[in-house]
């Protein structure tokens, strides 16, 4: 037995697709991902550079290494996650396709 589908249906199964892969495009977005790292690693780094003793910044020539990369970690997270925020991804409007540079007219 088989089925067939009218247009409406196909339409509406096409509509529910294009919104699952938008959430999906928005979800696994590149810059939340490496945001979200820096960010994590960042505050982790910057912990230990409040806590170094001074025999660890000694070894770093009088430089707090931690602090310092901790901070530069935290404010490239950020920086990504602002971006993301300013600028989300767009999905493609429905019915247009990429185009594609080897197709000949």
């Amino acid at each position: 037995m088989s089925e067939f589908y009218s247009d409406k249906d196909v339409q509406r199964e096409v509509s529910e697709l294009q919104g699952k892969s938008a959430t999906a495009a928005r979800l696994f977005d590149i810059r939340r991902i490496i945001g979200g790292l820096f960010v994590v690693y960042g505050v982790i780094v910057t912990i230990a550079g409040f806590t170094a003793s001074d025999a660890d910044i000694d070894k770093a020539e009088g430089v707090n290494i931690n602090l310092w990369t901790g901070l530069g970690m935290l404010l490239l997270g950020l920086f990504f996650l602002v971006w993301l925020k300013l600028r989300p991804a767009a999905p493609a409007p429905p019915g247009v396709e990429p185009e594609d540079d080897e197709r000949v007219e």
